[in-house]
């Protein structure tokens, strides 16, 4: 932390005046409205804890979904963030729009401020939701993010790069007290610190992706811990950088069958918003309505109904390459 503020003199107490949580809101609302069109209309409804608020969504006029926005800590919350469809769309065997809920554990206040992790949250559970609000199928049991591992994270990891562009930030991320914008110093130091300390995070990540990998790859191993130790003796890790989680609280790796051997699917899933977001930024706008709208058809839309590799192929007219991950993290030239 010395490292990063000698490096990029961010001071997060200055930052965080810049996110406030209402703000961010209308960001990803905004940002929405400019990729596919969708408009956000508060609703005065009963929900199920005074700290909730509702959004009916809309695109030409027509009901799309409802948007339940729980964002403050509380006792009886779990930790964490996440996002759920108090209802699925579907056409089979009756027609139903969508019931999304975001829930988050921010700090309650008035106003409430976000560090920029924070913001990077709510925008990753956003694109969450619009991957239910936007869905487009049959059947519930395919509707949204009921699609393979590494597919669920694409849209919601996606959507965080909007976070990024420079005029969503410079239009939204307003001080709490003065309402004047970021100054574009402070700007090109947050984005510039997005980079901080990549190549150690992506040596943890990998290591503990490969030993996950390994506990899985024929007979249970006898002895985890020494099983641990062999496989990063045999990459070589430096030690300096330990495992990201300690194997014997990893839950990921132990949990059960939904994510056993899947810990790789989270960078893999990076590998792909990467290299989705890079296809907007070849066609000149992070806003281009043509990938925007091959973005919904192809991806947003069809939940599980097909193959998973054939929609981004569709999309994207070919299949993810690691290039655009790499040069995102500054861990390339170019």
């Amino acid at each position: 932390q010395k490292r990063r503020v000698a490096e990029h003199d961010l001071d997060e107490a200055a930052l965080k005046p810049y996110f406030q949580l209402d703000r961010m809101i209308d960001a990803a609302f905004d940002c929405a409205t400019r990729l596919f069109a969708l408009e956000f209309k508060p609703l005065d409804v009963p929900l199920y804890h005074p700290d909730c608020r509702a959004w009916e969504v809309t695109r030409n006029g027509e009901h799309v979904a409802v948007f339940i926005g729980d964002y403050f800590a509380r006792g009886s919350k779990r930790s964490g963030a996440w996002c759920s469809a108090m209802r699925s769309q579907a056409k089979f065997p009756d027609v139903q729009s969508p019931i999304v809920i975001n829930v988050c554990n921010f700090a309650k206040a008035a106003p409430a401020l976000l560090s920029y992790d924070d913001a990077r949250t709510l925008f990753h559970e956003f694109g969450h939701a619009l991957h239910q609000m936007l869905s487009d199928v049959t059947y519930e049991s395919v509707s949204g993010t009921s699609v393979a591992r590494d597919f669920v994270e694409l849209p919601s990891q996606l959507f965080e790069h909007w976070l990024e562009v420079p005029d969503v930030l410079s239009q939204f991320a307003t001080h709490a007290k003065t309402g004047d914008p970021m100054p574009p110093e402070m700007l090109e130091k947050v984005l510039g610190a997005a980079n901080f300390d990549m190549g150690f995070a992506t040596v943890e990540y990998v290591a503990s992706a490969l030993v996950d990998l390994e506990f899985h790859d024929g007979a249970a191993p006898a002895d985890p811990m020494e099983k641990q130790a062999q496989v990063l003796a045999d990459l070589g890790i430096p030690p300096a950088i330990t495992m990201r989680h300690a194997t014997p609280q990893f839950a990921h790796v132990f949990s059960g069958d939904g994510y056993s051997s899947g810990y790789y699917s989270y960078m893999w899933s990076e590998v792909m918003d990467a290299d989705a977001f890079a296809a907007f930024e070849e066609a000149g706008s992070a806003f281009d309505p043509d990938r925007a709208a091959a973005l919904e058809q192809h991806i947003l839309s069809t939940g599980g109904s097909q193959d998973a590799a054939e929609l981004y192929k569709a999309f994207r007219g070919r299949l993810p390459g690691v290039e655009a991950l790499l040069k995102g993290r500054g861990l390339t030239a170019g």
